[in-house]
């Protein structure tokens, strides 16, 4: 266990050291829970358009509780295991690029590599059929968002694994409700 805790601290010292004073503002705003705001509308405006309005709500109540449960879980995981960020973890802060306006305590796991993993997968799943080539695009947006915790010192690569594992498996388990609530309501 310890090899792979020294392995984890020098993978998130390589990629987070990878970075410049040129690209911080960019991989700050990647990392704001607002930047994603547009995306959003637009992937709501193509639910509205494929799907109607009824699953267009249904799919706003499913990501909210999507969102609640993968964000409530990291809460929980973090004061659980209360490892402490890179930020603040000794041997490692001293070499680390520190971007990030704040740091948190305890890092394990990361709530924006479970958040905009499960929504993606959740996505994924909803428009598989109707735009299959998105898929890559949509996924996209979960892999920027979760290096950018990396790249801003705030969380190690197991802390992102952790999160995105946890998010797709709970993204998926959304959509399965999601799909269960249309077809026993017929929407």
């Amino acid at each position: 266990m310890e090899q792979l805790i020294e392995l984890d601290y020098e993978i998130f010292l390589y990629l987070n050291n990878l970075g410049s004073p040129l690209w911080d503002s960019f991989w700050l705003a990647i990392s704001n829970k607002w930047t994603g705001i547009p995306l959003y509308i637009l992937l709501l405006y193509l639910i509205y358009r494929n799907f109607g309005w009824k699953i267009m709500i249904l799919s706003m109540v499913i990501i909210t509780l999507l969102i609640t449960s993968t964000d409530q879980l990291a809460n929980l995981f973090k004061h659980g295991f209360e490892r402490p960020r890179p930020c603040r973890q000794d041997g490692v802060m001293q070499y680390a690029r520190f971007v990030a306006e704040r740091c948190g305590r305890f890092g394990y796991f990361s709530a924006h590599a479970s958040n905009s993993t499960g929504v993606a997968v959740f996505l994924i799943m909803l428009f598989r059929k109707i735009y299959p080539r998105w898929i890559y695009l949509i996924l996209l947006w979960p892999l920027l968002a979760s290096y950018s915790r990396i790249y801003l010192g705030v969380h190690y690569p197991a802390d992102i694994i952790t999160g995105m594992v946890i998010g797709g498996a709970l993204g998926y388990a959304y959509y399965q409700l999601h799909a269960f609530l249309r077809k026993k309501y017929r929407l």
